[in-house]
């Protein structure tokens, strides 16, 4: 081991003493290489990732094998550097991604009981009593914090609430946020055509970049969003604002136009193509 480091030692000397400004130049033109690679590839996910972690990695290789002057073993060193700049520019990617994969079920996530296919109109619906409990929420300073999950929120999530498995209806939504509930302070989980659970409890965001008017129920919401794929909407209790967080980015100010977008977006999955979501 000290011998590796030892050559690993000589190869930065040998790659660091004749530096000029065309070195200067290839590495910034390299850095944005990288960047911009990444930034392309990481909406396919993790496979995005992956796919230009292997690509940069086999051409540091080649050019590492053509050059006389850098010993091969230095390039050992490159995978290193590339997976800490991974870890340090798609952080919130990473996370996500990794959480969204199909790993074990105790691992990730609670699988509900299935559900049956329901109709485009039973989906007009549900929609529609969503966005009704947002709205009547914002007008009375309800707070309010409702994740539309795809079963793929984490397990600990699920199991820090109360499991329900309810069909959606305003009324319930609200009746579950009144203040005086027991189970109002926590997130509910819409998976689906059903209420999963309630009263859950999530990670926190720790953006620091987050405006600090934003509280516990803003950060809750972004967190998860940060960790898994999923839609957060959140109701403010002191001004009526809603919200939506996605990939841990915020919408504020969220009308019924994009409240009907974002919830057509998110149930078009099983309305059959093009067609279902122009209907919705």
């Amino acid at each position: 081991m000290k011998e590796f480091f030892s050559k690993m030692k000589d190869a930065c000397v040998i790659a660091f003493t004749s530096f000029d400004f065309i070195d200067v130049l290839e590495i910034f033109l390299f850095v944005l290489l990288f960047y911009y690679v990444f930034r392309i590839l990481k909406n396919n996910g993790a496979k995005g990732v992956i796919a230009a972690f292997v690509l940069l990695t086999l051409a540091t290789g080649i050019v590492f094998v053509g050059s006389e002057e850098l010993p091969g073993y230095a390039y050992l060193t490159f995978p290193l550097v590339f997976a800490g700049a991974v870890l340090i520019i798609f952080n919130v990617e990473v996370k996500r991604d990794l959480l969204s994969l199909n790993a074990p079920k105790f691992l990730t996530e609670m699988k509900p009981s299935p559900q049956a296919h329901v109709s485009k109109e039973e989906v007009e619906r549900y929609i529609a009593e969503i966005i009704r409990a947002l709205q009547n929420m914002s007008k009375d300073n309800i707070g309010a914090l409702i994740i539309l999950s795809n079963d793929n929120v984490p397990r600990q999530v699920l199991e820090s609430g109360v499991m329900m498995d309810a069909y959606i209806s305003a009324q319930l939504i609200e009746g579950i946020f009144f203040p005086k509930a027991p189970l109002h302070d926590g997130a509910m989980v819409i998976n689906n055509y059903k209420i999963q659970a309630a009263g859950c409890f999530l990670p926190l965001t720790q953006n620091a970049n987050i405006p600090k008017e934003l509280g516990t129920r803003h950060r809750a919401g972004i967190g998860i969003t940060e960790t898994s794929n999923v839609i957060a909407l959140i109701v403010s209790e002191e001004t009526g604002i809603i919200t939506i967080a996605q990939r841990g980015k915020i919408s504020r100010y969220a009308d019924y136009d994009l409240l009907r977008k974002t919830l057509g977006d998110y149930y078009w999955k099983d309305l059959g193509g093009e067609a279902g979501r122009r209907k919705l």
